[in-house]
């Protein structure tokens, strides 16, 4: 990961995003602050994506792991959670946007990145809430464990973590580690998203990988890691979490777009919830009110 300056990739995620509320007025995930945080200029995320055509495929899934990651938080809400971890943030709104009460988020990223993204939200008039706090991390070299306590993280309560748009880019080692966290946390859950190894993709496939690989590579901030679904699931196994939704081409086709159950399975982009198996009795201040989720302002 480059660390010159903000992450690119996170901007360019962002500007997805921003577009998927422009393009397809946010019909799978509505965020009202995805255009300000980019800088507010419709004119200029029109353009991106115009410039970007062909990365229609990858905006859908952009709109697709946002809407899955919130709704693993409306489910664990439910369940008595009352703490969100959002790992390499960049341009993420949730924090901004949190109407759950007594819900706290933590915003993890680059420091580079987040003075960015901090510097945006002042200019464009986002309010911050005093639910939210951000965390300074580098995942290749600092201890989140110890960045997270020291910004008010109950590690013995129950958490959940939205991480994506960054597996690709640590290396293995960073990825279990930071799995092995997540799942030390009792009833944690995680939301991530990763790719499929290269000898898995289609020829065509392939082509747009190399081409995709080489234009990150060449902003500093290469593609490492992918996963084999079976692999992954076998190794949050080994850390005693259970994938309970694993959505990929087929599933968005399915889900989003009515395509027929029958649709035939595609390698490629995976996004994955994955809970602790063993879990604690939410605190007596978390048992109230947990009977219904609260209306979020980003949308059904």
């Amino acid at each position: 990961m480059r660390q010159d300056g903000p992450s690119i990739t996170a901007w360019s995620a962002a500007a997805h995003r921003a577009a998927h509320q422009l393009l397809e007025d946010g019909r799978i995930f509505d965020d009202p602050f995805a255009v300000a945080v980019v800088g507010g200029v419709e004119a200029d995320i029109l353009a991106h994506a115009e410039a970007n055509a062909t990365r229609g495929p990858m905006r859908i899934f952009i709109a697709v792991r946002h809407r899955v990651a919130e709704d693993e938080v409306d489910a664990a809400y439910l369940r008595g959670v009352r703490q969100v971890v959002v790992l390499g943030a960049g341009f993420d709104t949730f924090a901004c946007r949190n109407a759950y009460p007594g819900l706290r988020v933590w915003e993890v990223d680059h420091p580079a990145t987040q003075a960015v993204k901090l510097e945006t939200l002042q200019a464009q008039g986002i309010p911050i809430p005093d639910s939210a706090q951000f965390v300074a991390v580098d995942f290749e070299v600092d201890d989140l464990a110890e960045r997270l306590a020291a910004m008010g993280f109950d590690r013995l309560m129950p958490a959940v973590f939205l991480w994506l748009g960054v597996v690709p880019y640590l290396t293995r080692e960073a990825v279990e580690q930071t799995l092995r966290y997540i799942a030390s946390v009792p009833a944690s859950s995680v939301v991530f998203d990763h790719p499929e190894p290269v000898s898995s993709l289609t020829d065509r496939q392939r082509r747009w990988h190399e081409r995709r690989a080489a234009a990150v590579g060449r902003v500093g901030e290469p593609w490492i890691t992918a996963f084999a679904p079976a692999d992954l699931a076998d190794l949050l196994a080994e850390m005693g979490m259970r994938v309970v939704d694993d959505v990929d081409a087929r599933e968005i086709a399915i889900r989003w777009f009515g395509a027929p159950a029958s649709t035939p399975p595609r390698p490629g982009g995976h996004v994955v919830t994955a809970r602790a198996e063993y879990g604690v009795e939410p605190a007596a201040d978390q048992e109230a009110s947990v009977s219904a989720v609260p209306p979020r302002l980003e949308g059904p």
